[in-house]
């Protein structure tokens, strides 16, 4: 049975103990040097605490990192990529067990004012349209993965387009997230980076396809 160590590595720090593995510099100053806040909750000014487990090897590599608890929406996979992105950075004692599972909180908090005006049941909002929204967004993306396959409805698309356009996944968003994939390769976040460039093109558009192709073949 895997054993749970839980690690205090909030946004806004606080003490580790010497026994537990350690992020070099910090976890707090690692959070705010390498933070991209996601474009959805940035502009819904959605807040919160995400939990990432992972577990550590020998060498203070991460592997096997989940989010064990957050709320759902584009939160969640930054967490996910920031402990991922932490992987062998990690001081690990020489008798550290590789079977604990750690569990490292990420606290998101905007500090505008005008943010912090914004309700609990504001974001409670926000976070119900993401997760409505992410099957309408799955099926854009699957369209165009079968497009680019060769296997797709033709008269399909229109279709597609007009989601798209509800949706509001348009050329000013799609930059937008070729922004964000820019910022995670001046990060050497090479994953993150093709992972929003990917997301690009199974919009349906030709925008990243420079970037596919110079750094994610």
């Amino acid at each position: 049975m895997n054993k749970i160590l839980t690690l205090f590595l909030l946004f806004l720090g606080c003490c580790v103990k010497a026994q537990q593995p350690v992020l070099t510099g910090g976890m707090d100053s690692f959070i705010r040097q390498n933070i991209i806040y996601p474009a959805y909750s940035y502009q819904n000014c959605v807040q919160g605490v995400v939990r990432i487990s992972f577990k550590l090897n020998k060498q203070g590599a991460v592997y096997s990192s989940k989010v064990s608890n957050g709320p759902g929406i584009d939160l969640d996979q930054e967490a996910l990529r920031l402990i991922r992105m932490s992987s062998g950075k990690w001081k690990v004692p020489a008798d550290y067990d590789t079977t604990y599972v750690l569990v490292a909180p990420v606290n998101f908090r905007l500090s505008s004012e005008d943010y912090n005006r914004v309700t609990q049941q504001d974001m409670n909002k926000a976070i119900a349209v993401y997760k409505a929204n992410e099957g309408l967004t799955d099926a854009i993306t699957n369209f165009y993965r079968n497009k680019a396959q060769g296997k797709y409805n033709e008269g399909e698309e229109k279709k597609v387009i007009a989601l798209k356009t509800e949706l509001g996944y348009d050329d000013d968003y799609l930059n937008k997230k070729i922004q964000e994939g820019q910022k995670k390769l001046k990060q050497k976040d090479r994953q993150g980076a093709c992972e929003d460039f990917l997301f690009v093109k199974y919009m349906g558009s030709t925008l990243a396809d420079d970037l596919l192709e110079k750094y994610c073949k």
